[in-house]
């Protein structure tokens, strides 16, 4: 049965995005001890995709049937997560970390195109709002001069390709909301993993030796719980609530995580916290506010 669509639910599906992008704004923090373990570059993307699907394998017995009979538009979905995630998180080792975030958040804009074009969503002024004040904090944060930089590398490609990636998932998911957020989430990991092995594998991409088994096994006492109690449950919000909002608007909310890693970096390490962070993430917050505030005056659809 599909999820009754009110602006209370709406409002918590935005709620359920907006803890999937504190999660990846504290993302940084286990990336940073894997690779102080010895698990570098890729190889730690892997490492994210792979464990949470070996726990969330007896998933695969239990509901096989339903994941072959939803067919191809689950798995095509799968796929794109799956792009969007590895190259989002090896974009990081292959050029600057603003050029990553400018490049991937354009998302904001192709997922509302691609609302427009493929499901006929109106483009509203409060989304149009939202993006100028997501660009606007996002430019501020970083640093940098109002515009988007051209790819010029790999990374950026990457970077680039993750974010319509993401636009492709959030439409996709849109279009078929009925789907269950647990085989959602499997098939992520699955092909996540798929895509992020197979990176490493490619003479271009695979610079930094596999990690031994010895090494593998020393993190898993704690990646495991952040696995169970940040990674899954976090994937589980967004495989929920993405699908009941526009993919403009999931953009948007996923703008939280650079507001999140900013705050947490200037707690955790020596980065600052100034006018300008403020300004920042006041900006980006208050672009997450107007789709709050929007939907409260939309008309509720049956």
């Amino acid at each position: 049965m599909p999820t009754p669509r009110t602006p209370q639910i709406e409002n918590l599906a935005k709620l359920a995005c907006v803890s999937c992008a504190v999660v990846w704004g504290l993302f940084w923090i286990p990336l940073r001890a894997l690779d102080n373990a010895g698990i570098q570059a890729g190889w730690a993307t892997v490492v994210f995709a792979v464990v949470p699907l070996i726990v969330l394998a007896p998933l695969l017995v239990v509901r096989w049937r339903y994941l072959f009979a939803s067919g191809w538009s689950l798995q095509i979905t799968g796929i794109f997560m799956g792009i969007c995630f590895t190259f989002y998180a090896n974009a990081f080792f292959y050029t600057d970390v603003i050029r990553v975030l400018l490049l991937f958040y354009m998302t904001m804009v192709w997922g509302t195109l691609l609302a427009r074009v493929w499901l006929k969503e109106p483009i509203t002024v409060s989304r149009v709002v939202s993006i100028l004040l997501g660009f606007s904090g996002m430019f501020v944060i970083l640093s940098v001069e109002p515009g988007i930089p051209l790819p010029a590398n790999p990374g950026d490609w990457m970077a680039l390709i993750s974010g319509l990636a993401w636009a492709f998932a959030a439409v996709l998911m849109k279009k078929e909301e009925k789907t269950n957020a647990w085989d959602l989430s499997v098939c992520y990991f699955f092909w996540a993993s798929i895509i992020a092995l197979v990176i490493m594998v490619l003479p271009f991409f695979g610079q930094a030796s596999a990690p031994e088994w010895p090494t593998v096994f020393s993190v898993l006492p704690w990646f495991v719980p952040v696995v169970l109690l940040l990674l899954i449950p976090s994937t589980l919000a967004l495989t929920w609530g993405a699908p009941l909002l526009s993919p403009g608007v999931t953009g948007v909310l996923f703008l939280t995580e650079i507001s999140v890693a900013t705050i947490a970096a200037s707690i955790l390490t020596d980065e600052p916290f100034g006018i300008r962070e403020i300004t920042g993430v006041v900006l980006i917050s208050l672009a997450g506010t107007a789709e709050f505030i929007a939907s409260m005056f939309r008309p509720q659809r049956k």
